[in-house]
């Protein structure tokens, strides 16, 4: 089996599709492992969405974590939070290519977001692990397995020491553009490696790839929205060693 880790699509839909074709990928036998943030600020997030979960359809071994976006879309319809609705979170995008409409008259929302992709949403996982590594949207607390952690610190905490001083189990995490990580020699459009942590968002600006990493070889693999495609191997000195209990 190889295992494939995509850090936050953000609703690119066709850099997604560009880099799953890219990958040597078997969906029956292979795992993807999303790391969360499939929404918000790309040109289809719905598409996204529906794309993965057809993914999920083929390939039994699919992982979906919840990032921060998918719970501040949850979090407005259980309890009417309005969070995912300021502007820098892109939800009010994402709510437009949904269909849903604001009604000036009551101040509601008309959600028309489709049930499978509700169910889909609710099914997502706060973190994921197998025997090479640890998988969390946005990060562990020092010294905290995940399974330790709540789960506001794996889907929305920027800890320097995770991201500087981390040497446990390898660890791949989204949520923080690598641009913003600690210096550590890194082009800002690069993964970000630093003891045991991985980082995969590589940003979702117009000229930020799409970021993906072959677990088992630390190939990267990217696709740009200009449909270029390009491919890494990250420094194996950067690269910790993994022993398998």
């Amino acid at each position: 089996m190889k295992t494939y880790v995509i850090g936050d699509v953000h609703g690119r839909l066709s850099q997604l599709k560009a880099l799953v074709r890219s990958l040597d990928y078997d969906p029956k036998r292979d795992r993807i492992i999303f790391l969360g943030d499939l929404i918000d600020r790309g040109e289809d997030s719905p598409g996204v969405v529906n794309y993965v979960i057809e993914l999920q359809e083929q390939s039994p071994n699919m992982i979906c974590l919840r990032g921060n976006h998918e719970q501040m879309l949850l979090d407005l319809i259980e309890y009417g939070d309005l969070l995912w609705l300021v502007p820098e979170n892109g939800g009010a995008v994402t709510i437009a290519q949904y269909g849903c409409k604001y009604i000036e008259e009551t101040s509601t929302l008309s959600l028309q977001i489709p049930i499978a992709h509700l169910e889909f949403f609710n099914a997502t996982v706060p973190f994921f692990e197998d025997e090479q590594a640890l998988y969390v949207h946005a990060g562990v607390a020092a010294g905290k397995h995940p399974s330790e952690c709540d789960e506001e610190t794996l889907r929305w905490k920027r800890d320097p020491i995770f991201f500087k001083r981390y040497n446990g189990k390898l660890c791949f995490f989204g949520h923080t553009p690598t641009r913003y990580l600690p210096i550590s020699g890194h082009k800002h459009q690069e993964i970000y490696v630093c003891g045991s942590a991985v980082g995969v968002d590589t940003g979702c600006g117009p000229e930020d790839p799409l970021s993906c990493v072959n677990v088992e070889t630390m190939m990267v693999y990217q696709a740009y929205l200009n449909g270029r495609l390009f491919s890494y191997q990250a420094k194996q000195g950067d690269v910790p060693s993994v022993t398998v209990s």
